[in-house]
Order: C-alpha cells, then structure tokens, then sequence
C-alpha cells in the first residue's frame, strides 16, 4: 500500500511523483478535514498590508527588527510554504532546494540547500529578511549573514502537534501579520485536533516504522525528533522507533526491524522512488520479513508533507488516519 501526497530530511531533500503500490485505502476511515486555511478578512493588516518595522525575538533569544519585507528568502521549504500561505509568496525572491510545493515556491530560483549555505550565493539575491530553522547552516555562514547586515529570523521547528501552529505565528510576526497567522494557525491547531485519533481508540493499531531512504548513501530509522513520531501516534498507529529507543535516527537493522515487526514501512515518495519502489525498499536489511514487508505494506507520501510541519500537516494527518485503518494487523486485539 502507498500513500501519496515532506520537508526536511537527515541528508537531503527531493520532490517525486505519487507513488502507489498495492491495496487500496478505505475511504471511509476517517472524516475528511480541509487543510485549505483561508485567510482573515476584514482585519487592518489585510487590507492595508503588513505593518512594520517590526521587533521579534527568535528562537535563539535573538533580538530582531524587520524594516522590509520586500526581498524574502526562506532558507527552509516549510517555512517557504508558510510564506505563500500567508499570502506573500510575491516577495520571496529564491528558496533552498527543500521547497517544493507551491510550485511558485518551486519554480523560484534556489540558493542551495538549507544544510550548506553559501552566504554569497544568498547575498547575490539582495535579501531584505531571511527566515530559517535550527537545520539552517552551516553556522558560519549564519554568522556571515548576520555580518553582512540581514535580518536573520530563526523559528521553532518543533515536531509536536501544534509544531506548524508554533511556525505560522512566528512567520506571521516577523512579517508584520501576526493577526493573520493567528487566525491562520489556530484553524490548523483545530483541524489537526479534529483529525487526531483519541488515545482511547478501541481499534487495532497498526505498528509502523518512519524511514529514510536515499539510494544506499542513506538508510535510517527516523526517532522521536522527526515529524513522523507525532503523525503516526495521532493517526492511530504505533511508533515502533519509540520502542526501539530512537531519538534521532539510527542505520536500519535487520535483527533489530524483524525484532520491531513493523506491519507499516512509512517512506517519503522521493527515497522510495531512490531505491527502485517497494520492491527495492523490501531488499533492505530485514524489511522483506516483517508484516509490512510480506503484506506488501509501504505507505509514501510527497517528502515535505511528511517530512515537515507546515500548512498542509492536518491534511497529512487526515490522509495518514484513512491509510492506517486499511491495513493488515499483524497481531489484532483480541476481542475480550
């Protein structure tokens, strides 16, 4: 089974098509919840633009004031993301190559990637604010940035439900929309509620491992510090990272997988399509053994749906709930 529809990844990131394999989600698992955001009408800032300068202090407990908006590079593609939902994706003059969706954001002329970045390739764009998250670097050329006089605005990037909240309130503030972003982000806060399966779910929960695959330079488990953990324990599965002790990621074993029993391998589009589809992904280490791999079980969706925490998380969250309650438990709950 494949799913279709991530972000940031432990070596890098790529766009794919929608992949799907075998089996067929069922269509009435879960209620459908829109991850469409529309923005506030009627407010000041809508009508009459962002109001700046503006004063933040950021992650790092940095000091920040922000006099233009008009020549924004995101160095993240969630957070790019957020820009254009936000309704100023006009302003953003280039991204990283993690930013794939909107196509607009896609089709933007790219700095490189947000793990190695070139102050001078960023400094070529005339920037008038930069916005990144703690993945952003490598440090010195923060500090270059920083040096050659840009506002540099690094946001929490927390992979917890209200994680894409936390992100648009922050984006929002530092362009001079914070009532914009509230509104935007506590409709989010109130979808992913909507979609989450309660802790009390009486259903069987399929056990599920999040991987990260590229060709055979990379191939790990992803632990509780990737948005994955939190997606799959809402979406009414079992992390089975969490049980092998994974914080952040760790290579993939094969004693320790068949030992996990997975009945799901979860996988972003573009690593799966690395490593020749299911089949290629079922010749790693153990996975060809476990439930998911002998029930052909490998849900994959679009990297930074997955991988980040953005504006289309309830949409990710809703669609992973539906894949979930479609596949085979390996061990069922018995009834009582």
């Amino acid at each position: 089974m494949a799913g279709c529809g991530g972000s940031e990844s432990p070596v890098d990131q790529a766009a794919a098509d929608p992949v799907r394999a075998s089996a067929t989600p069922s269509a009435s698992a879960s209620p459908t919840v829109s991850a469409t955001l529309a923005l506030p009408t009627g407010t000041p800032e809508v009508d009459g633009g962002p109001v700046l300068p503006v004063t933040v202090v950021d992650e790092t407990g940095v000091e920040i004031t922000i006099e233009s908006i008009e020549r924004i590079i995101p160095l993240d593609g969630d957070v790019a993301e957020v820009v254009f939902a936000l309704g100023l994706g006009d302003n953003v003059v280039a991204t990283d190559l993690s930013a794939t969706y909107p196509p607009e954001a896609d089709a933007l002329p790219e700095i490189g990637y947000q793990r190695a970045l070139s102050a001078e390739t960023v400094a070529s764009f005339a920037p008038t604010l930069l916005l990144a998250t703690d993945i952003a670097g490598p440090p010195e050329a923060l500090d270059d940035m920083r040096r050659l006089g840009y506002p540099l605005v690094i946001l929490p990037n927390e992979a917890i439900p209200t994680g894409a909240g936390l992100k648009i309130r922050a984006v929002a503030a530092a362009l001079g929309i914070s009532q914009r972003g509230e509104e935007m982000a506590d409709a989010l806060d109130a979808a992913i509620a909507e979609a989450t399966v309660p802790p009390d779910y009486d259903g069987d929960r399929p056990r599920v491992v999040a991987l990260y695959v590229r060709g055979t330079v990379a191939q790990l488990v992803l632990g509780e510090s990737a948005n994955t953990r939190w997606l799959i324990n809402s979406a009414g599965g079992v992390d089975v990272s969490e049980e092998m002790g994974i914080d952040d990621n760790a290579p993939i074993s094969a004693e320790a997988i068949l030992a996990a029993a997975p009945d799901v391998l979860l996988v972003p589009e573009a690593g799966l399509e690395s490593v020749g589809g299911v089949d290629g992904l079922l010749e790693i280490g153990g996975l060809g053994q476990t439930p998911a791999g002998l029930n052909r079980q490998v849900l994959a969706y679009d990297d930074q749906l997955l991988l980040g925490n953005g504006p289309r998380t309830a949409e990710m969250l809703a669609r992973l709930r539906e894949d979930l309650s479609a596949v085979i438990v390996a061990h069922p709950k018995e009834d009582s």
